[in-house]
C-alpha cells in the first residue's frame, strides 16, 4: 500500500485495487481507518477522536490532491506525494 503522506505519527496510504466510493487509509499506531475523500465519512474502522479530526482536517485542504491519487491508483500508476498538516 503506498505512503502518500505521513505527519504527526498518523500515516496516510492507498490501495492500487481499492473499490469505491474513493477513500484513504490512515494508521496511528494499532489504529486504522477508511475516510472518504469527498465526504470525510469513516467507511470502516477507528481511531482517537483527536487523531481523526486531525486527518479531517488534512483532508480538506487536499481534497483535490487525493482525487488525483485516487485516479492515479485506478489506473495502477504512480502516486503523487501530498504535503503534511502543519
Amino acid at each position: 500500500m503506498p505512503e502518500i503522506c505521513r505527519f504527526l505519527g498518523i500515516v496516510i496510504a492507498m490501495h492500487y485495487s481499492d473499490h469505491s466510493p474513493s477513500h484513504f487509509h490512515a494508521r496511528y499506531g494499532g489504529y486504522k481507518v477508511l475516510i472518504a475523500i469527498e465526504t470525510g465519512e469513516v467507511l470502516a474502522g477507528h481511531v482517537p477522536p483527536r487523531v481523526l479530526g486531525l486527518v479531517q482536517e488534512w483532508r480538506e485542504l487536499h481534497k483535490s490532491e487525493l482525487a488525483e491519487d485516487w485516479r492515479l491508483a485506478q489506473n495502477r500508476k504512480p502516486l503523487n506525494r501530498i504535503d503534511p498538516l502543519e
